[in-house]
């Protein structure tokens, strides 16, 4: 079992920047990859960034060259570092866990880009 914690959204304006910071406690030696994804109000959660097997990252188009991932597994912590941001970022972002077997996801923390 994998428990996920994620901190750091808040109200940001237009260009400005976030970093969202995510904690796993419990089984870490479970945990094979890393993602984040995000929910805006109305819509379908969507991918945003995810480790793959071979260390690479993979980014959503919308965020490629503005956000940046990384991730420590043998600590179980996770960042995702938001620059350049834009009204259309404003979501509830998730950080998952694949783990062996199955997914865990954090209970979310809200990003709000408004002037």
């Amino acid at each position: 079992q994998v428990h996920l914690m994620e901190s750091g959204g808040d109200l940001v304006r237009p260009g400005g920047s976030l970093r969202l910071s995510c904690a796993a406690t419990g089984d870490l030696s479970s945990i094979q990859n890393f993602g984040w994804y995000r929910q805006a109000p109305g819509k379908l959660r969507e991918f945003v960034a995810l480790t793959l097997s071979d260390g690479r990252i993979n980014y959503a188009t919308s965020v490629m060259g503005r956000f940046t991932m990384s991730s420590d597994r043998a600590k179980g912590t996770t960042q995702l570092e938001m620059n350049n941001l834009k009204p259309d970022d404003t979501a509830i972002y998730y950080c998952n866990v694949g783990a062996i077997g199955t997914f865990y996801w954090g209970q979310g923390t809200q990003v709000t880009v408004s002037s």
